[in-house]
């Protein structure tokens, strides 16, 4: 899954009702938000009562429907948008912080992120998209075509100004929700500042993009030549195995409640990634966009518009990094990063754990 953005045709498909609001234990609401054009439909923003006023976790993308639908949620859970006195974002993908500063208007309620998430917010600002986004392509090998198209989806997608939070939430902090113990998870991997959020009454793991039932989430590439950005969503996997959760409460699609055999699937989706990488190097594959051509995606890569080829190529670069950690692939830094199979791992035959 890569971060929200209106696709292509996508306002044609039918759009099937969203599910209800939900009481999922006393005091603690979901609210499905709905998202423009995209398969995911929604994004579940979750209520705590407390006698102070309602907070929330999420908030959705900044559009007049979604403020409409969660103020609609509000009420039916006998709040309004108004009562809000914190919301405490997941991470920093428009889906979940854009409408958290209407909530914040509307309140005077506080918003939270965490601080690696908080730093990143000027990548997103400006009337042309830092160059960050479209130099990974160049990086990747991308033909200039396919960069000089990127630059131009992203610079519709740039924002002026986007407000900062009020709050910031480290590892293992316990925000200030009255009657109600959350602890703060660190998760990075999805974006830098990825929190989960773990309420021990009744053993719920709120966690937002980092597992999610069915889906996948997109892991980006590294900003720089030492970071390990898939390196970290699974060791971000072995911390949550810790936890004992009765039910994971996910920011789409629906709850569930098998925490570790979910994340055991995510580990062996990226153990056969691994696998595609290291037989696409071995048939001759020596950049992360002719790797990723040779990948499995939710869709064929002749069929993807250009953010999601974006994405694409970007956890291919994820991929081939962490194997470079592993010790399992070289790579030749410059403009352009060039990867090869180290001595023995060119068979596609394995992978690591």
């Amino acid at each position: 899954m890569s971060p929200i953005s209106p696709g292509a045709g996508a306002a044609a498909r039918p759009q099937r009702p969203l599910p209800p609001v939900e009481l999922v234990r006393p005091g603690l609401w979901s609210i499905p938000v709905p998202l423009p054009n995209t398969s995911l439909r929604y994004v579940l923003v979750y209520v705590f009562e407390t006698p102070a006023g309602p907070y929330l976790v999420d908030a959705g993308w900044d559009n007049d429907e979604a403020y409409d639908a969660l103020s609609a949620g509000l009420v039916t859970v006998g709040s309004r948008i108004e009562d809000v006195r914190g919301v405490l974002v997941t991470h920093v993908h428009p889906d979940h912080y854009g409408l958290a500063h209407r909530v914040r208007e509307a309140s005077g309620a506080w918003v939270s992120l965490h601080p690696a998430d908080a730093a990143v917010i000027p990548q997103f600002e400006g009337s042309e998209p830092s160059p960050a986004f479209y130099g990974m392509l160049r990086r990747a090998g991308a033909p200039t075509s396919a960069i000089d198209e990127q630059r131009t989806a992203l610079r519709m997608l740039a924002s002026r100004e986007i407000p900062r939070p009020d709050l910031l939430i480290e590892d293992g902090e316990e925000p200030d929700v009255p009657g109600w113990a959350l602890t703060s998870i660190w998760t990075p991997g999805h974006t830098p500042g990825h929190l989960c959020f773990w309420e021990p009454r009744y053993r719920l793991l709120l966690s937002g993009d980092h597992v999610l039932p069915r889906i996948t989430p997109n892991v980006p590439p590294p900003a720089d030549d030492d970071g390990d950005t898939l390196g970290d969503f699974l060791e971000s996997l072995g911390r949550l195995a810790e936890r004992d959760a009765a039910e994971v409460l996910p920011a789409h699609e629906h709850r569930f409640t098998d925490l570790g055999g979910r994340l055991a699937q995510l580990v062996g989706h990226h153990e056969r990634r691994f696998a595609e990488v290291l037989t696409a190097l071995a048939e001759g594959c020596e950049v992360a966009w002719d790797v990723a051509e040779r990948m499995s995606w939710s869709r064929p890569w002749q069929q993807m518009d250009l953010l999601a080829r974006r994405a694409a190529v970007g956890e291919a670069f994820a991929h081939l990094r962490a194997l470079a950690r592993r010790g399992l692939v070289i790579e030749k830094s410059g403009e352009t990063v060039h990867w090869s199979p180290a001595d023995g791992s060119g068979s596609g035959s394995g992978s690591p754990a």
